[in-house]
């Protein structure tokens, strides 16, 4: 990535004005919530989407946490049944995150939800989170502010440390009073399943439901999103690394002259571009394969935002149960 000078900014109206014009304009903006400091981009554009995950270096397309200002903004996104109004109403704002259905035309960019058809999403109770989540007026996603498999931060100076010259700005709160990551609740059919714990107590969870939610190593609880080894796939079958396309393939380029190509995740080698492009190109590419063809897919280098687009790649490819 090009070194950027990172800004820092107060958490002042004019702070906050300036933060939301960045995020407008598809820039990266670190910000306080009550857990940890987040690194916030626009959850509707898949380009600045993609910009996050190369910044922190992350590895693999997880699905990230939609931040919002209020319930209604969050109903634009996301379905809530009688359990999860219920939860909002016991803990929102605060330190936890639903995983729910995604609503229609939610308008999310699909490297948010990693092309899941649900959606992980929050109200910050920090009033600086809510601050710049009203100046920006639309959904934010923001996982914590710093490298993958680094420290999370939980002040502007962590942030600074880890960050400067890779973002856009940070903006400076203060310190976060609840230091760890939130607690993340998955709801299906009013079931509560608990994927992460974090912020809020699962004792506390327990005590508004009434009843024990199920636990991680619990064996019918759901993984985490993303770590089924074929949980990606497309209904056409998939070959990876394909220097030529066959005649009864599709071909998925990467990159400039590739011959045969019918999309293109990046004619110019563009990873971040790539990246913002993947989930819809696959859908789009199953739909074109149909059920007479396979789908191949050009190369594409290990490198960079690379290593996350061939982790889900593979997991695309993978023998199917």
């Amino acid at each position: 990535m090009t070194e950027l000078k990172t800004q820092i900014l107060c958490d002042d109206q004019n702070g906050l004005e300036q933060a939301a014009s960045i995020l407008s304009d598809g820039g990266l903006v670190a910000f306080p919530t009550e857990t940890v400091y987040g690194l916030g981009a626009d959850a509707c554009n898949g380009h600045a989407v993609a910009s996050v995950y190369a910044a922190k270096g992350r590895p693999s397309f997880n699905p990230l946490i939609v931040h919002v200002a209020d319930l209604e903004t969050a109903k634009r996104f996301a379905q809530f049944d009688k359990t999860a109004l219920d939860l909002v109403g016991a803990f929102w704002p605060g330190p936890v995150s639903l995983v729910l259905p995604l609503a229609k035309n939610h308008g999310l960019s699909e490297l948010v939800t990693a092309g899941l058809d649900t959606v992980a999403i929050r109200i910050p109770a920090h009033e600086t989170a809510q601050a710049l989540l009203k100046a920006f007026d639309g959904p934010l996603a923001a996982p914590s502010a710093n490298p993958s498999g680094r420290i999370s931060p939980t002040s502007a100076g962590h942030v600074s440390s880890d960050m400067d010259g890779i973002i856009d700005a940070v903006v400076d709160g203060g310190k976060c009073k609840v230091g760890i990551e939130s607690t993340i609740l998955k709801i299906e059919d009013d079931r509560v399943s608990l994927l992460r714990a974090g912020g809020l107590p699962v004792e506390a969870v327990e005590a508004c439901l009434g009843h024990a939610i199920a636990k991680p190593q619990d064996p019918k609880t759901p993984q985490s999103p993303g770590q089924l080894q074929s949980h990606y796939a497309p209904n056409a079958a998939v070959r990876l690394n394909a220097t030529s396309v066959e005649s009864n393939e599709v071909l998925l380029g990467f990159g400039a002259d590739v011959k045969g190509t019918v999309l293109n995740l990046s004619a110019t080698g563009d990873m971040i571009e790539a990246a913002a492009n993947l989930f819809a190109y696959m859908r789009n590419i199953d739909g074109i394969a149909g059920v007479e063809k396979s789908i191949a897919i050009s190369p594409i280098p290990m490198t960079g935002l690379g290593l996350a687009i061939n982790d889900r790649l593979k997991r695309a490819a993978a023998p199917r149960d």
